[in-house]
């Protein structure tokens, strides 16, 4: 049976990891919800709209977002009822309670989350101040807001989506809209390029050319796309706020000097690296991933530089080119940490199995990968502006967020963005079962009973889902299972263009997928008739990561609401 309201909150107070959640005057307000609910609804759509809009005109009067949060909540439970077939259950209030309160909410895999986030959405845009939603790739930025859009146009809110390949004009609209979904990264770059052109346009009113032009200060307004930085709500908070923290939008200028011979560097060192022997020519620190050429190693090192264009190089610079490619030799594997992509090197992000559009390895690392690859090499460019996720969101007045898996990053969470964790109850009791840990001597053992417990759940019709660390690991495990007879649908970044459909799919009766980390975080695997009879979809994961949280993931797609 769904939880009952008091039991929440005597669950959820014990629950909850840095600041403080006032559990008390949630219940109350949970309770003036439910005593609204009759007359809410009893209003006609029309009506709704209007009660919405006397809500915006208040908030926009000065009332505090807290005095409405009753009835803003009730009406968003209406219009989740009329427009989805969805009606917020209680939990769900509590956790857009939380997010409101700047907090961030975990709530277990499947208890709704996407539903939950239009609370303090619907809320933060009343004041008509932009509110964002951040989240981590494009595709479920377009897929959540597509599928809320009907809850907001009922109460009278216009919806916008940013997305990588849009025009400034497409942004600027998409920013004016009262509820706006996107990534991390585009509302990042947004900020970047908007303050390049406030940049920009103060320069041209400062002199005299300028004045002559008509530059004035209405010309930032029109160059910019964004509107402030009000509310951000994040989705998979651990991963974007935690994981992603630390990493950098960089804007880049053009480049300074002739680099060919930098390119020429990256290229010698690219086709000694093979040459050197571990042992004979280096030591590798298998702690620290490092690598140090021997006496006997610079010496080979020496013997093959030929080229004029590395004259202008020092031979200390050659030797760390050379100790640099063994390390990617080593280390860095095509269809693993990367792939090849119309020439060009893309990363794949192990956290969520996607590609990471955009972003270099840094410290010369990308450009020894594409000499490696024999693609055209990148040079490291200027700085012309740059900000890290951390440092972007907190620029935010109001800041919240959400994830499955976020309580063992409380602390961090706290004490860098000041945000409290707040642990949701399950609307449910959860029924998913975790079964035992299995261990093999090898590899191929490991690989063989992957593809027997997929034949074996297969021939009694359940779905089976299986999870992989990698690209190259998905291709494996899928020839294996061809080689089984066994039909399935392989989900990783080399088919983005198809994974709606995979996973649309996943949860019918009889079908084997196997993915990388694409699977783990915003897929609602669907189970088909007949298909919770039979268990359930079962779910195998193949590798365990050095997060658990990524682990914790993938189980969640299993056993859900």
């Amino acid at each position: 049976m769904p939880t009952s309201a008091l039991s929440v909150i005597q669950g959820i107070g014990r629950l909850v990891m840095g600041g403080s959640i006032p559990w008390r005057r949630y219940r109350g307000q949970l309770a003036r919800i439910t005593a609204l609910e009759p007359s809410v609804s009893s209003l006609s759509d029309e009506e709704l709209r209007k009660k919405s809009l006397s809500l915006r005109y208040r908030a926009r009067s000065g009332e505090s977002l807290e005095a409405l949060l009753p009835e803003a909540f009730g009406l968003a439970r209406e219009a989740g009822k009329r427009a989805l077939g969805m009606r917020h259950y209680d939990v769900q209030l509590l956790g857009g309670m939380a997010m409101h309160d700047r907090a961030i909410a975990e709530m277990r895999t499947g208890e709704g989350k996407t539903l939950t986030a239009t609370l303090p959405m619907y809320l933060a845009a009343l004041p008509g101040r932009g509110a964002h939603l951040a989240t981590v790739n494009d595709y479920l930025a377009r897929r959540d807001a597509e599928w809320m859009r009907p809850l907001y146009e009922l109460l009278g809110l216009s919806v916008g989506i940013v997305e990588t390949n849009m025009t400034p004009a497409d942004r600027r609209q998409a920013y004016e809209c009262d509820v706006t979904y996107g990534t991390a990264k585009e509302f990042g770059f947004d900020f970047l390029r908007d303050r390049l052109a406030l940049r920009q346009a103060a320069g041209g009113e400062s002199d005299l050319l300028g004045q002559m032009l008509g530059l004035s200060s209405a010309a930032p307004k029109r160059q910019t796309v964004q509107r402030g930085h009000w509310f951000a709500l994040v989705d998979e908070a651990d991963s974007v706020l935690i994981d992603e923290a630390r990493t950098p939008l960089v804007i880049s200028a053009l480049p300074e000097d002739d680099e060919q011979a930098a390119k020429a560097a990256f290229r010698f060192a690219a086709d000694a690296a093979p040459q050197l022997l571990e042992q004979e020519h280096y030591e590798y620190d298998h702690d620290q991933r490092s690598v140090e050429l021997s006496a006997a190693g610079r010496r080979l090192v020496r013997s093959l530089l030929q080229s004029n264009a590395l004259d202008q190089l020092t031979t200390a610079d050659v030797y760390e080119h050379v100790e640099q490619a063994i390390q990617v030799q080593r280390d860095y594997h095509r269809d693993t940490q990367y792939l090849i992509r119309d020439g060009e090197v893309v990363i794949v992000d192990e956290f969520t199995g996607r590609l990471a559009e955009g972003r270099k390895w840094r410290a010369g690392l990308h450009q020894a990968i594409e000499a490696r690859e024999g693609v055209e090499i990148t040079f490291q460019t200027n700085q012309a502006a740059r900000v890290t996720i951390q440092d972007f969101f907190l620029l935010y007045e109001r800041l919240a967020g959400m994830s499955g898996t976020v309580s063992s990053s409380a602390n961090e969470l706290w004490r860098i963005y000041r945000l409290a964790v707040a642990v949701v109850p399950t609307n449910r009791p959860v029924a998913r079962v975790i079964l035992p840990t299995q261990v093999y001597a090898t590899a191929d053992a490991k690989w063989n009973a992957v593809v027997a417990e997929v034949a074996e759940q297969h021939a009694l019709g359940r779905p089976v889902l299986v999870g992989t660390r990698s690209i190259d690991k998905s291709q494996q495990l899928s020839r294996l299972l061809a080689e089984a007879g066994i039909q399935h649908m392989v989900l990783n970044a080399n088919h983005v263009a198809h994974e709606a459909a995979i996973v649309a799919q996943a949860g019918q009766l009889g079908r084997v997928t196997v993915s990388t980390n694409m699977a783990g975080r915003g897929t609602d695997i669907v189970l088909g008739p007949g298909v919770a009879e039979l268990g359930g979809l079962h779910v195998i994961g193949t590798e365990l990561h050095e997060s658990a949280r990524i682990d914790r993931q993938l189980i969640g797609r299993c056993g859900r609401q």
